[in-house]
Parts: structure tokens; sequence; C-alpha cells
């Protein structure tokens, strides 16, 4: 461990396994004290914290409900200290049909969890890091920059989150909070979901031969929870073995 986010407080929502977990492990490594949080725990997020007691907690949060945010925020920060860093990392996949056949409800939920819950991720952290300073990090994806087929409600969530952090990183600057906005973009990454035939394949699509690890998107996220990343703002970090370089 070499301190780099001593004295941090994060909040990290979808926090139940594959990247949520993996930066959580990042950000305990460098000193940071967690909060996880999903709509349910998980074996993955029970058995890490429970590994680091005192240092990690776990709390319920639907990332779609405002009043909920706000009541999650005000009790992590009695519980580990003022707010430094929220991760939006929560997020739901599309089913693979083409657009004719996606249903509205699934564009809806699609939406509502994966920009929606940005949003008021984005909107609350901001509203109680303002004027002492913080950092904001929100995961999009390559799929924020290009297109894929049968995947247009996840484009679409990933490309709005992509900008939102845009403009609210503005918002920050422009009205002196101190808060630093910006967005991470992962290329294909090994979760519990990802079989061996489906890693293979994205590993064929990915130019460094391999696909990535939730550590990956971890240490980036642990620069910009750090001071380190004292000038970055309203900026994008893709993590995707040159995938979108292609």
């Amino acid at each position: 461990m070499t301190d780099r986010l001593q004295g941090k407080v994060a909040i990290i929502t979808g926090g139940t396994g594959g990247m949520g977990v993996g930066i959580a492990e990042c950000f305990v490594r460098e000193g940071a004290k967690v909060a996880l949080t999903d709509i349910k725990e998980s074996d993955a997020s029970r058995s890490f914290m429970q590994e680091h007691p005192g240092q990690v907690v776990f709390h319920t949060l639907d990332v779609t409900d405002e009043d909920q945010w706000v009541s999650t925020i005000d009790t992590v920060e009695k519980e580990l200290g003022q707010l430094t860093t929220v991760v939006n990392n929560a997020g739901v996949g599309d089913k693979g049909v083409t657009m004719d056949e996606e249903s509205y409800d699934d564009w809806k939920k699609i939406i509502a969890i994966n920009l929606n819950g940005t949003f008021l991720g984005t909107k609350h952290g901001m509203r109680v890091m303002k004027g002492r300073g913080g950092s904001i990090i929100n995961i999009s994806s390559i799929e924020g920059f290009v297109g894929l087929s049968r995947a247009g409600a996840y484009n679409a969530s990933k490309g709005g989150t992509r900008l939102l952090t845009k403009s609210a990183a503005l918002d920050s600057a422009n009205n002196g909070y101190g808060v630093r906005v910006n967005s991470v973009h992962p290329g294909f990454i090994k979760t519990p979901l990802i079989s061996q035939s489906l890693e293979d394949r994205m590993s064929k699509l990915t130019p460094l031969g391999h696909i990535g690890e939730p550590q990956d998107i971890g240490e980036i996220c642990v620069y910009l929870a750090s001071d380190e990343s004292k000038f970055a703002l309203g900026a994008e970090f893709v993590v995707d073995g040159g995938f979108i370089a292609q």
C-alpha cells in the first residue's frame, strides 16, 4: 500500500462483484474507506467487507431512487467521514436484440440505471462535496464512443454518461465547486458473467489479444480519486486494450 488514497472516503455503486469489487480492492489497498452499494449484497461484497472491517461497509442502494441517494450519502458520512469520491459504476446491459425488437420497458430500464442513476450520483455527490472538493468518476464504456449492433439502449446510456460528465465538470469549474468530474471507458473486462467462449471472442476483437481485468479499471480510478489528478476535469480515460484505436 502506498497510501495514495489515505483519508479518502468513496461510494462505489454496482459494488457486488466484477468491476465494483475490483475498483474497491484498489481503493482499499491505497488506504481509502469504501462504501459498496447495490440493490442487494452478494457473497463477493460480503466477503470483501469481512476482510476489511471498519474500512469497508455495504449499503443497499437503488441508484434510480433519489431519496435513497440522499439517505445513503448521509449514512456513509456518519460512518466513514466526509465523502470525497463517488464512483458511478452501476449498470446493466442490453438483451442483444435489434432496435426494432427492443421493448420500450427494456429501453427505460437501461436508461434509468445507466444514465439516470449516474445523474443522481453526480448530482448528490456534487451537492455534498462542493466547496470542499472531491472527485466524481463516471464509468461509461467504449460504447460511449462507438456504436454496436443490438446495443441501442446501452450505447445511448453510455454516450449520455460521457456528455453528462463534461457538463457536470464545467458546472463545477464555473461555480468554483472544486469537484472534479471525469469518465472512464472500459473495453471488454473479465467478470464472473463472462463465459470462456465469450472471452475468446472478445480477445480476438482486442488489439492486445486479451480482455482486461477489473483491477485495470480500478487503477485508473485510483488516479482519478487521488490528488494526483488535480488538473483532470471533464476528461475521458479509455482503458480498452486498443479497441477504439482501430
